[in-house]
């Protein structure tokens, strides 16, 4: 072999062990990198984590299409439930707000399935929610893939007391709407929404009549969640209330010249001559509370003072005086708001 042919292999040499090198190092990186790739973007706690990140960014579509996060229905069933729940709190514009999301733990509680752990912020307030997630295989041949092994989609189930409307995050809802068509109307209504975890929902009532405190209801479980709004009687309705009672009485009642007016929760007996036409006048009207009863709003028996002027004559000795005196009085009523608004009105 001459000088020249050696100086060639030698360079040929070489090129192979330097390609060689190049070739193990990409193989060296590719493979650190689908490591990495699992170990983060790809495993349990980044599966996880594209779930949280959705909501993070109200993308409802997203997390809605990974694997396992809409509930099954066994899952469904198992907690007694029916299959078709509304999905109305399942949208963008419902959702709380989820910030500062981080990876607290990932552990691997059997072959195949975790348990991952993640705090976060609910409208700034921290608090942290587990999830339990289990492998599906790969994709590609080399990445992991996961799904939910239970959906994190919870079920809220809202009672919206002495009322049927609520409102949730600002959305305004009827649980009527859910009602079967020959249901009898109800003084307490209640509908079960599906919603997702982590969240925070809050639930309010505000209308002319009712009002209801606001209830911030933070999601950070699965399964059924109970809701009570509790809507009562406002400023409003009482002030409504008592305009009626006082026109009826100053309408029906005092106008009425006899000494028992029909249909009044007041009167007087006399066992002398009546000599003049009983004049009535309300000194104290009954002043109007309202607190929830069984099928309505009642007010308890209140006290009120009529006001009487007669000319009266003793049987006795035949002496005339003009009585001129109060009447107290109790009486309560009952009130139910109508479809139309108006108020039916019973006194009692």
């Amino acid at each position: 072999m001459t000088h020249a042919d050696q100086k060639q292999r030698s360079a040929m040499l070489r090129a192979v062990l330097a390609t060689a090198l190049i070739a193990a190092l990409l193989v060296g990186a590719l493979v650190a990198t689908i490591t990495a790739l699992n170990t983060n973007v790809y495993s349990a706690g980044g599966f996880v984590g594209q779930y949280l990140n959705a909501l993070e960014r109200k993308d409802t579509v997203g997390a809605l299409s990974l694997g396992g996060v809409r509930p099954r229905a066994a899952q469904l069933e198992a907690a007694g439930l029916p299959s078709d729940l509304p999905t109305t709190l399942l949208r963008a514009s419902a959702l709380g707000d989820l910030t500062n999301v981080t990876l607290t733990s990932d552990v691997e509680v059997q072959p195949g399935k975790h348990t991952v752990v993640y705090d976060f912020d609910l409208n700034g307030q921290p608090s942290s929610m587990r999830f339990s997630v289990e492998s599906t295989g790969t994709f590609g041949g080399v990445f992991s893939s996961w799904r939910f092994a239970t959906s994190p989609v919870a079920a809220l189930a809202v009672e919206v007391q002495h009322e049927s409307i609520f409102t949730v995050n600002g959305l305004t809802l009827d649980t009527r709407a859910h009602a079967e068509a020959d249901a009898p109307a109800s003084f307490t209504n209640a509908a079960t929404y599906l919603a997702f975890a982590p969240s925070v929902y809050t639930f309010r009532h505000d209308t002319t009549l009712l009002n209801a405190a606001a209830v911030p209801v933070p999601v950070t479980k699965t399964g059924v969640i109970d809701v009570v709004v509790d809507a009562v009687p406002n400023a409003v309705f009482v002030d409504q209330v008592q305009v009626e009672l006082n026109e009826f009485l100053d309408a029906q009642c005092i106008t009425q010249t006899v000494l028992q007016p029909t249909g009044c929760r007041f009167g007087m007996d006399i066992d002398n001559r009546v000599l003049s036409a009983p004049t009535w006048t309300m000194a104290a009207y009954p002043e109007v509370t309202l607190t929830p009863g069984e099928t309505s709003f009642e007010m308890p028996q209140t006290e009120g003072l009529a006001h009487l002027v007669v000319e009266v004559q003793s049987l006795f000795d035949g002496s005339i005086e003009t009585r001129d005196e109060d009447v107290p009085f109790t009486m309560g009523l009952s009130v139910a708001i109508q479809p139309s608004g108006a108020l039916a009105i019973q006194l009692r």
